[in-house]
């Protein structure tokens, strides 16, 4: 499967859905872009690719002198598209319980470092009643321990974790990997 796979599933972030988002959202996401560049800070990272960029907030509040490639599967979103060959850091900022991260295995090799959010259910809340239980939007929920797992399989190393989006996000975990010589 290829990018042309993933279309399909993600039809509801239509154009309506992105103006909303830009509307109604733009200094909350200007704010958690703040906090997930000083998340990632300690990568030193020049060349960034931001997967899975949505409006492409990411970029847009981007330090100067760093360049960020930014990519998404929705032909609405503003992005630059999937320029280098190498990147320092590639973000996975909520993205990998939409898809199977098999999608995206063959970045993993065009990068040193790799920083997503992703929310971890708490063990004393039912999956039935979490917020984010979304069948059909989110397709896997991961434990940090499959998390870990899942992403050592392709030669990563968890360097850092932490909440720093929560508040106002409730139950997103940060995480920053580094490549391990395999």
């Amino acid at each position: 499967m290829g990018d042309n796979s993933l279309k399909k599933d993600f039809e509801m972030y239509n154009l309506d859905y992105l103006e909303n988002m830009y509307r109604m959202y733009s200094k909350t996401a200007e704010n958690i872009c703040k906090i997930r560049w000083k998340f990632i800070e300690s990568t030193n990272s020049k060349t960034v690719l931001d997967y899975g960029c949505g409006c492409g907030f990411f970029r847009m509040y981007r330090p100067k002198k760093i360049i960020v490639d930014s990519y998404d599967v929705n032909d609405y979103c503003v992005q630059t598209g999937i320029n280098r060959n190498q990147y320092d850091l590639i973000c996975l900022w909520d993205v990998l319980e939409h898809i199977n991260i098999g999608e995206v295995g063959y970045l993993l090799d065009k990068t040193k470092y790799l920083a997503l959010s992703i929310p971890i259910k708490p063990d004393d809340i039912n999956m039935i009643t979490w917020k984010h239980y979304k069948p059909g939007e989110h397709i896997f929920h991961y434990t940090e321990k499959l998390l870990n797992e899942t992403l050592e399989k392709y030669n990563f190393k968890q360097i850092k974790k932490g909440q720093p989006e929560c508040p106002p996000r409730k139950d997103i975990r940060s995480f920053i990997y580094e490549k391990v010589n395999s």
